[in-house]
């Protein structure tokens, strides 16, 4: 056995102070996680839910319009249907592109989330482009009468809100090149882009009934 000298610069309870200090630490900082349940998805879903509200007033708005004052044939929401409907595709097929990336990143499999990823923020992109060329297309200004108002307003709205959903895959895909960023257990910024993005897609397939089909 080798005795400790008593001319060494630490004594043996310098030595295990750090280390116990740290498995407090660490025994604390999982109390804490079992004591306080992580409540994030359910906030963010409370945010969409409100963030729907809104966009269900826009919905109201337009279709209260057209009840109480429509518009004679040939008017601004008979729409060209082509590029809206090659949007609609963008955005569903999206979806499906996000949701293989969070089934790769289940497995483990980063690389491949990585690129699924990029692949469903370029469709994002895509749609806003898409949206932007339709702009400068329409026979209608954003000021012409009530209906071109309300039409800019929620198409401009939810072009807004892709806006971020692309930003927000963009971030989570550059995160993901760190190691130990996302797990197949811990993948919160993931699930919460992916949730949001479905959102999305949700709320332009209503809006696509709507203002294009009706």
């Amino acid at each position: 056995m080798t005795a400790f000298s008593p001319s060494s610069d630490q004594s043996p309870t310098d030595t295990l102070a750090p280390s116990l200090a740290q498995g407090a630490e660490l025994l604390a900082h999982g109390a804490a996680e079992e004591g306080h349940p992580d409540h994030r998805m359910f906030g963010l879903a409370t945010f969409l839910v409100a963030d729907g509200m809104t966009f269900a007033g826009f919905f109201a708005a337009y279709l209260t319009f057209r009840a109480v004052n429509p518009l004679p044939a040939g008017a601004i929401y008979e729409l060209e249907l082509i590029l809206p409907t090659i949007n609609t595709v963008l955005l569903v097929v999206s979806s499906f592109t996000f949701h293989r990336a969070a089934k790769q990143l289940r497995q483990n499999q980063l690389g491949a989330c990585r690129l699924w990823l990029l692949v469903t923020a370029g469709l994002g992109l895509a749609f806003l482009g898409g949206q932007m060329v339709e702009y400068f297309s329409l026979p209608f200004g954003l000021t012409d009468n009530l209906y071109a108002s309300t039409f800019y307003a929620l198409t401009g709205f939810h072009g807004l809100h892709v806006t971020l959903g692309a930003l927000m895959i963009l971030i989570v895909w550059w995160q993901a090149r760190i190691p130990g960023k996302f797990t197949a257990d811990h993948h919160f910024g993931v699930e919460a882009a992916e949730l949001y993005w479905h959102f999305v897609d949700g709320i332009w397939l209503i809006l696509y009934g709507i203002l294009y089909l009706l």
